[in-house]
């Protein structure tokens, strides 16, 4: 595995176990919604630095093996494309703009939830794999469906807009997970254009 996306496992799974330990942390961490509002007693609200701690903290073991196992695959790969900083800003560009999508759609649902996980940068990485290596096969859990990376990735992206769009799966940042997308499609576009080398456009 890169060192990054190395780096990056093992920084997700250290903050996990620290959850664990102490899980009063997730609420100043935690991508809260603009504005303030009173949980349980509590004063929780929006706080800069929350655009990128947000996506080290998990709601669960799975929750955690899913995003760890897909940055694993797709992010290895995309390291190896982009170099170890391009990779590092990359990711975390991703990161900031699945925060700022769910900030906005809270702010228009008036929900006062906070949300968590590394699912905004994953997507990101998931859009890089299948633009640069469109015609490898990805394999479907449910159900278990090989197809090509540029097939699975526009699956995936209506897939999460309908569920959003429809409130499906409740509890699931869907709209976060677009951000990260569109992030990530953002930035292949300016690297493109500032003349960024192995550009796949």
């Amino acid at each position: 595995m890169p060192p990054v996306t190395l780096a990056l496992v093992f920084a997700n799974v250290a903050v996990f176990l620290l959850q664990l330990a102490v899980p009063a942390i997730v609420v100043p961490f935690a991508l809260w919604p603009l504005g303030s509002a009173r949980i349980g007693g509590v004063s929780v609200g929006f706080e800069f630095w929350q655009l990128v701690t947000y996506a080290f903290l998990h709601g669960g073991i799975l929750h955690l093996g899913f995003n760890m196992l897909a940055l694993y695959m797709f992010g290895g790969p995309i390291e190896q494309v982009f170099g170890q900083r391009r990779y590092l800003i990359y990711y975390f560009i991703c990161v900031v703009s699945a925060a700022i999508a769910q900030l906005a759609v809270s702010a228009l649902m008036g929900t006062v939830y906070p949300s968590i996980g590394a699912s905004g940068g994953v997507f990101g990485l998931l859009l890089a794999y299948a633009i640069y290596f469109p015609h490898n096969k990805i394999m479907l859990l449910f159900p278990p469906i090989p197809m090509p990376a540029r097939v699975f990735v526009v699956v995936f992206a209506i897939l999460e807009l309908i569920l959003g769009v429809t409130g499906t799966q409740e509890g699931v940042a869907h709209f976060a997970h677009l951000g990260g997308m569109v992030g990530g499609y953002a930035m292949l576009r300016y690297w493109r254009t500032g003349g960024s080398p192995r550009r796949p456009f």
